[in-house]
């Protein structure tokens, strides 16, 4: 058989001028000729422009269309870049395949479901549906009626999908990730194997089979050698946040010294606890010992003393590739280290500063955002904000009184200050295994009927009403609620009580975020600590919550400050941002930390990470803030220690900031910062020189 070898279509002159739009950096990668090239984009450094010239050099240069493909993690990231090739190019490009792994990975899968038992017509479970299987498959297998503490669907599928992604077998991610429910491990495995049997008896596939039955197909040397002619340049964002499953994938497609392009920032690796595996980059010019690197350095979001300070803090990482981000834009102050003496103080310092940025420097709220590693880091702050009346919107989920198992915990403590609140009782009963809607209403409804709520409890027509199986876990119920009224005046107890008293093993089976959601209850306990009683502590949340739900009427809904997790904000950027709770334990996570082992990505390296992609979110002003004293683990007044990633900065790097309050004004409210680094108080010497 003879065989006749298309040619690219021959080069004309440029339309772009590419050395006019890019800088050095930039223009070597999109020059780049053929085989394997990584970028390491820092932040800042036009990494999406880069790509899209990229593409847009390689079909003015004779490339096919329909032979890119371009991978992304949002399907919106890959319409942009495709939309701006079509604006530089001034035509339509043609058929360039782009969109996020799921999406291309669905597209190959229709056209060789055969090979991994499906037919192509099958349908694509999202979460909702997936839960709904998994559940059913459990209730089939009775695994709950023998045990109604068995973990949920959710805990289940964020099981199933973790090793999937990394490739890990189920007890090895159950042993590591759910080491609370190792002793039902076989009948975890057990519901799992049976979930996979029924989405393929079912012909449906959840947005993890989407990728393992791609790399299935790959391994059929047909299509593997089919996928690689069709996509002779495979291009791939943030590169650092794949998972082995993506990596194996892309490297499969692009075969030996193939043209894959693949661009990210190791320094921005942040994300091993959903699966991403840090090696994928790092260790990417050991895979392909041909491969050509550029460095993008040149930073045009943030200020040189920004960089500086980042730069620095990354460089005391082991594993990565050394880089030094310099700034295009002038010289703007240093940034802040502020230390509070307090938790309510470093609320009330960056609230504070809000109104005068406002005031004084007509700054939007929109260019301003506070950042933070754990969600119930913000819990003092949004109240502050609220008070003051500064709308703020959370990125990083619900506000933190307004989340599931804050609402859960203060159900209990309702219910024990006012023995008829219905609400409370009904949200309490019904996180007992058998308890619905039905027999909370039956529960409540004889609790009503007793002249004395707060025992009735206790007495056979309400028993009655309580179903077979739940009586064990209304006896728990009981003994909880019993405890509690013995301390209405020690609300830290109270939390206490509630989490200790059933409800951490409830999020243990319930949620696959457990552990973090405990440990909001645990903060929530020590916020609980300045109040006299669960009385005064729950009027205090009412009215707050209350009134933060009013807090954006009249306002437009893009002007507030954004208050985020680091994890939620990378990608972002901010004229100012604040950085709280500085302290060692809280950034980095003391959990994180201990648990460097299992992410295999350094715990510490890990967290130094997310501490430089906080600092770099901020283009004109960064402030560093911890409190010194703060109330842990039920106890008041814990010193905390500065973060050790800023006892690494050398002093000139930053200016010490104290914050103190101004003497004759309201201490609740007015607390002043000095930038010569003392308390403030010294208007008497200011005063005497007058």
């Amino acid at each position: 058989m003879k065989e006749y070898l298309l040619r690219p279509s021959a080069a004309g002159t440029f339309r772009i001028d590419y050395a006019k739009e890019l800088n050095p950096q930039q223009l070597e990668v999109v020059m780049a000729g053929d085989g394997p090239l990584l970028v390491i984009a820092g932040a800042g450094s036009g990494k999406t422009r880069t790509l899209t010239y990229r593409v847009a050099r390689l079909i003015e240069s004779g490339v096919q269309p329909s032979q890119i493909l371009l991978l992304t993690f949002t399907n919106k990231a890959a319409r942009e870049m495709l939309r701006r090739v079509e604006a530089l190019l001034g035509m339509q490009p043609g058929v360039v395949t782009g969109g996020t792994f799921h999406h291309v990975g669905n597209l190959v899968l229709r056209r060789n479901a055969a090979l991994v038992g499906l037919k192509a017509n099958f349908t694509i479970l999202d979460r909702d549906d997936a839960g709904d299987l998994m559940t059913d498959v459990v209730h089939s297998l009775k695994l709950r009626a023998d045990n109604p503490d068995f973990p949920k669907a959710d805990v289940l599928l964020d099981i199933h999908s973790y090793a999937v992604n990394t490739g890990m077998p189920l007890g090895r991610v159950i042993s590591l990730k759910h080491a609370h429910l190792f002793e039902v491990a076989d009948s975890m495995i057990r519901a799992i194997n049976a979930y996979s049997h029924r989405k393929l008896t079912a012909n449906a596939v959840d947005f993890d089979d989407l990728l393992l039955h791609w790399r299935k197909v790959l391994r059929n040397d047909d299509v593997r050698a089919a996928l690689h002619a069709r996509w002779r340049h495979l291009l791939v964002d943030e590169y650092q946040d794949t998972n082995r499953l993506q990596s194996e994938i892309c490297e499969s497609i692009a075969g030996e010294n193939g043209n894959i392009m693949v661009v990210g920032d190791d320094a921005q690796s942040i994300y091993s606890w959903r699966g991403a595996h840090f090696a994928n980059i790092l260790e990417f010019p050991k895979r392909y010992p041909t491969v050509k690197q550029v460095k993008l350095e040149i930073n045009y979001r943030s200020t040189p003393e920004i960089l500086t300070l980042s730069n620095h803090s990354i460089g005391q990482n082991v594993k990565q590739f050394k880089k030094t981000l310099t700034a295009v834009r002038p010289s703007g102050g240093k940034p802040d280290v502020v230390v509070c003496g307090s938790v309510g103080e470093q609320a009330a310092f960056i609230a504070q500063r809000i109104q005068d940025l406002m005031a004084e420097e007509e700054v939007p709220l929109r260019d301003l955002a506070v950042l933070y590693r754990a969600h119930w880091h913000s819990m003092e702050l949004q109240m502050e904000l609220t008070r003051r009346g500064i709308p703020f919107v959370v990125r990083s989920g619900l506000r933190f009184f307004e989340q599931a198992h804050i609402k859960d915990v203060c159900a209990y403590l309702r219910l024990a200050v006012n023995p008829r609140d219905e609400m409370a009782w009904r949200r309490a009963l019904k996180l007992y295994p058998r308890i619905g809607d039905g027999a909370a209403s039956k529960i409540w409804a004889a609790i009503e009927a007793d002249p004395e709520p707060e025992t009735a409890i206790l007495r056979e027509g309400v028993l009655k009403a309580v179903p077979k199986g739940a009586r064990k876990g209304f006896e728990e119920f009981t003994k909880v609620i019993f405890d509690l009224d013995r301390h209405k005046e020690q609300p830290s107890e109270m939390v206490r009580l509630v989490l200790e008293g059933g409800y951490e093993k409830y999020l243990e089976a319930s949620y696959p975020d457990a552990a973090n959601r405990a440990e909001d209850v645990r903060r929530l306990g020590d916020f609980a600590l300045k109040f006299k009683s669960g009385e005064e502590m729950l009027a205090e949340l009412a009215l707050t919550i209350t009134v933060a739900g009013r807090d954006m009427v009249g306002e437009e809904l893009h002007d507030v400050v954004v208050l985020s997790t680091v994890h939620q904000a990378k990608g972002l950027e901010w004229g100012t941002i604040f950085v709280l709770w500085l302290t060692d334990g809280k950034f980095p996570d003391a959990r994180a930390v201990k648990d460097a082992a299992f992410t295999d990505s350094g715990g510490e390296e890990e967290e130094r990470r997310l501490f430089y992609v906080a600092c770099t979110r901020a283009k004109d002003h960064l402030m560093l803030v911890y409190p010194t004293i703060a109330d842990e683990r039920g106890m008041s007044g814990v010193f905390q220690r500065p973060s050790r990633f800023l006892d690494e900065l050398p002093k000139n790097l930053y200016e010490e900031v104290t914050v103190g309050w101004a003497p004759s004004e309201d201490r609740r409210s007015t607390p002043l910062w000095d930038e010569g680094g003392d308390l403030y108080g010294n208007e008497e010497e200011e005063g005497a020189g007058a």
